[in-house]
């Protein structure tokens, strides 16, 4: 799966240690930034990789900062991008079943990197089931048509 991923200075040592995981796991991830720990701005980071996946230059992206928050209120804006924020693995696979969520936002002062491991996981694997889901998600859309 290609995957593009980006972490302000508070996710940069969880964005490396996943980009090392998915990499070992045959996953194509491509690093927009940061690379390294000086202290940026999160928006310019969840910016690119929104754009990347509506664009589809990837399938899936992910998103690090102190809380996932603030990358997934950031990302959300990008028309198309849905962002959602997951703490575990339920919320993950309710994101992708339910929502057809396509970013996924993490919190580097949340989780340790075996939870966030878990997580990603769950996220890159879980289907989107449609049927009454795709409605909602359609009228998602259509929201964003609108503002």
């Amino acid at each position: 799966m290609r995957i593009v991923i980006g972490a302000d200075h508070a996710g940069y040592e969880l964005k490396q240690q996943i980009a090392r995981y998915l990499l070992a796991q045959g996953h194509q991830v491509q690093d927009l930034g940061t690379h390294g720990p000086k202290r940026v701005d999160y928006p310019d980071f969840a910016v690119l990789v929104a754009r990347a996946v509506v664009a589809g230059e990837a399938e899936r992206g992910i998103l690090i900062c102190g809380t996932g928050i603030g990358m997934s209120i950031a990302a959300n804006k990008v028309r198309g991008a849905r962002a959602a924020v997951c703490t575990d693995c339920y919320m993950a696979r309710m994101a992708r079943q339910h929502n057809d969520a396509r970013i996924l936002c993490l919190g580097g002062r949340v989780l340790g990197l075996g939870s966030a491991l878990d997580v990603v996981e769950v996220f890159l694997r879980t289907d989107f089931v449609g049927g009454r889901h795709a409605q909602r998600v359609d009228k998602i859309s259509a929201l964003e048509r609108k503002e």
